[in-house]
């Protein structure tokens, strides 16, 4: 309990890189030896010059305390980097997080993941394309991660639990607060098949702007493969692969809604090498270490699409049903 408190408490410490919060969590034996360091001394066990305001250790008991409570509240469970139970991938990857806090079960490190990202506003094309594709990834026994955010990080988590995918998604904010709120029926839908609401952040932690980038390199960190199915210039799924690319990952773009208003984005990745698919078994073929053992009857197979109509017809009906509007005549 004493070792929780102390990744607890360090992980509070937004002043430390994730490096130097590991340093001090071998170096000091519980929380009361962290409250009692002065900013001097904390700079000292780091070799860095620590120059911040922000270091308040005699409230810093008090918040564990809360953190302890929501943990408790929440079915909220975490794991600190130096632990055996820490993502061996994402420890690899460039700037990993001290700690990870999650609500369900953590991803078999076994069984590789696929990252399906996107815009929040998604054409008819996009949202068919992020559905079908997580679903055949499914039932070919891969599960999906992403954000949980509106549009294509919806639907992709969507298909993958229909399909029978754990799908994982990654907040940015504690893992107690799903953001947008819209999407907190589909949290609860991922957490009762099996799936994962994963954080870097203390519980009660708001989704400030710039967390949303940040979550972004553990989605890609965490996945053998990235693929984005439609995103515009300056979207967020950008940001994932670029960290996917900076973490040597294999990156796709969706091939449906590839000439889309709203693919600006996945165009010029197309365009500078990332290979377009329309489906999963795309993916997996370039697996080459990959055997499928829990593919389903008509596992990635193809199926109609649906029509310009069919597709926005479908897209207002889910957007009015998360946003609790009639759907009636839709």
């Amino acid at each position: 309990m004493k070792r929780i408190e102390l990744a607890l408490g360090l992980n509070r410490c937004g002043f430390l890189t994730a490096s130097e919060k590991s340093s001090l969590f071998k170096k000091l034996d519980n929380l009361k030896a962290l409250t009692v360091l002065s900013i001097e001394e904390i700079s000292f066990l780091t070799g860095r010059c620590i120059d911040t305001k922000c270091w308040e250790p005699a409230s810093l008991q008090a918040i564990v305390e809360h953190d302890t409570y929501l943990m408790n509240m929440f079915g909220i469970n975490m794991v600190s980097i130096d632990s055996a139970d820490y993502p061996p991938l994402l420890r690899e990857i460039h700037d990993p997080p001290f700690a990870l806090f999650w609500r369900g079960f953590l991803p078999d490190p076994e069984k590789p993941l696929v990252a399906i990202v996107g815009t929040r506003s998604p054409t008819g094309d996009g949202v068919y394309a992020a559905a079908r594709i997580a679903k055949e990834f499914a039932e070919s026994g891969i599960s999906v991660i992403s954000g949980l955010a509106r549009g294509i990080d919806a639907f992709a988590h969507k298909g993958n639990i229909e399909g029978g995918g754990k799908s994982v998604g990654v907040l940015a904010s504690g893992v107690d607060r799903i953001y947008p709120a819209s999407n907190k029926i589909l949290a609860a839908r991922m957490l009762q098949h099996n799936g994962c609401l994963l954080s870097e952040y203390s519980p009660g932690e708001l989704p400030l702007k710039f967390r949303f980038p940040q979550r972004n390199r553990i989605i890609s960190g965490l996945a053998r493969s990235i693929l984005v199915i439609e995103a515009p210039e300056h979207s967020g799924a950008l940001i994932t692969a670029d960290f996917a690319l900076e973490q040597g990952r294999d990156l796709f773009v969706g091939k449906d809604a590839l000439h889309s208003a709203r693919s600006s984005g996945t165009r010029c990745m197309h365009s500078q090498g990332a290979r377009a698919v329309q489906s999963a078994e795309e993916v997996l073929l370039t697996w080459t270490d990959f055997v499928c053992t829990e593919k389903k009857p008509g596992a990635v197979s193809a199926k109609r699409p649906m029509n310009a109509q069919e597709a926005g017809l479908q897209l207002a009906f889910e957007f009015r049903q998360q946003l609790g509007l009639p759907v009636k005549g839709v």
